[in-house]
């Protein structure tokens, strides 16, 4: 795997949008095969931990093909998406409105939403601190949050084997089924993430209660859920 310097500001953003575009075509058959299914699962978990009423309407921040999407949908929600990258919008076939939108600058009203999802993207995002705070101003009052992000196993035998599977054998996959340097790109960028406790903080510090992170199978992934702070309306 490569070691040079991972990319900052808007180095940053114009190399993970150049990079979703290549990988857009390929995407699902990778996450399917690089987490061997699981990733649906998961989703299907960070959807639920929404806890919302049938009818809520939710934001699909960095919504990509819309896997989360087409699972909210059939919890009856009410979804938009919006990605930075045009290509996986174009690669997005679950029905629900999409434009294609930076989270630091979303162009909606403040508190639009009732709900706010995520997968996979936190590391993604140039300024994690200012694209929390967008995300809070367009989710209202008593509205919740819920993002799934990778992990790493805080066992040693899993991680083991996680490192070998994540850093070796996920890039040889990516190159062989889609992009080799995308796939080079994203084990790396799990250095962008946070360690839990600051990760925790800055989530309740743009506006949220009730911050909780819930590993999942052993710390290959984490899911993130908080409520917006403030009086629900009626």
């Amino acid at each position: 795997m490569r070691s040079e310097p991972l990319p900052l500001g808007e180095e940053k953003t114009a190399r993970v949008r150049s990079m979703f575009d290549a990988i857009a075509p390929r995407y699902d058959l990778v996450n399917r095969l690089m987490t061997f299914g699981l990733d649906q699962s998961w989703r299907r978990d960070t959807i639920a931990a929404l806890a919302l009423p049938p009818g809520s309407l939710l934001l699909d921040i960095a919504c990509g093909t819309g896997d989360l999407s087409r699972l909210a949908r059939r919890r009856s929600y009410r979804v938009v998406g919006a990605d930075l990258s045009l290509g996986m919008l174009v690669a997005n076939r679950s029905g629900t409105p999409l434009l294609q939108a930076d989270c630091s600058r979303l162009p909606f009203a403040d508190g639009t939403f009732d709900g706010l999802v995520c997968g996979y993207a936190l590391r993604n995002f140039t300024d994690l601190a200012a694209a929390l705070a967008e995300m809070a101003r367009v989710l209202r009052p008593g509205g919740r949050l819920a993002v799934l992000e990778v992990d790493a196993p805080t066992s040693s035998l899993l991680r083991s084997g996680y490192d070998v599977w994540f850093k070796r054998v996920v890039p040889l996959i990516g190159g062989a089924l889609s992009d080799r340097d995308a796939y080079d790109y994203l084990p790396r960028s799990v250095a962008y993430l946070p360690a839990a406790p600051v990760l925790r903080r800055m989530v309740a510090d743009a506006g949220y209660s009730g911050v909780a992170i819930r590993p999942l199978a052993g710390g290959l992934s984490q899911l993130l859920f908080a409520t917006r702070v403030g009086v629900p309306r009626p």
